[in-house]
């Protein structure tokens, strides 16, 4: 990652409506390199050294994206975004050395939207950055709004809003985007695969986002009246009338 970084010219000044992202990482030559490359794919960019440099811009100043480290002196990536997640539905990328799927599916759990190993292409992480921010975008042309009732619950699918009673229901992008890809085919099996996109990692990671959104849906997650287990095929969501 650093040797092609290194040889990449003085970034270009992104446009004032650009996506805002907000990099998190304790080594400051790390953040340099990503915030020149970031720079010239036409992002602007924010930087900060820890969890609480982070707080405090997050305070003063809108982000479309967080890049967060896991690996941190101090609170963690992980506690870092498991505390945002209480009060922020930001799209969250977290970057980690380790690579095994128990820290991959840590990483989800906390609510982020996908998980990026350490060392990386440079190219990867632009990538990975515009598909969450593609996933996130609300709608170009919004018709009116298209809802489904499930219990308690009722999804605005074009807005990818869930809300119950009066109250508004906190979603991650990855949440939203499996919400919806259910919402548009209701009662038919929608496969591990197509729920996964383009994120990568096994079964257990689409298991463990169903099981985050079973918990916001169902009386009883654990007995799960409308998002449905379809053996062998994936999963179902289930409307009322």
């Amino acid at each position: 990652m650093t040797a092609v970084l290194q040889s990449v010219a003085a970034p270009a000044v992104p446009a004032d409506d650009a996506p805002h992202l907000l990099l998190v990482d304790d080594d400051r030559r790390i953040r340099t390199l990503m915030s020149r490359y970031l720079s010239q794919q036409g992002y602007r960019v924010t930087t900060a050294q820890d969890a609480s440099e982070a707080r405090r811009k997050l305070e003063g100043l809108a982000f479309d994206l967080l890049v967060l480290d896991v690996m941190m002196p101090g609170e963690s990536g992980l506690d870092f975004a498991r505390a945002l997640r209480t009060q922020s539905s930001v799209p969250i990328l977290m970057l980690t050395a380790r690579a095994d799927s128990a820290d991959r599916v840590a990483g989800l759990e906390t609510g982020a939207d996908d998980y990026l190993t350490k060392p990386f292409e440079p190219k990867e992480l632009a990538l990975r950055i515009a598909s969450i921010l593609r996933r996130s975008a609300p709608p170009a042309a919004p018709m009116m709004p298209q809802t489904m009732r499930f219990g308690q619950s009722v999804f605005h699918v074009e807005r990818g809003e869930l809300r119950q009673g009066e109250a508004t229901v906190r979603l991650t992008e990855r949440e939203r985007f499996m919400l919806q890809l259910l919402a548009r085919s209701p009662g038919e099996p929608v496969s591990r695969e197509a729920l996964a996109g383009n994120m990568p990692g096994n079964e257990r990671t689409v298991d463990v986002q169903i099981n985050r959104l079973r918990r916001k849906i169902e009386r009883d997650p654990a007995n799960p009246v409308y998002l449905q287990t379809a053996r062998g095929a994936g999963y179902r969501l289930l409307i009322d009338g």
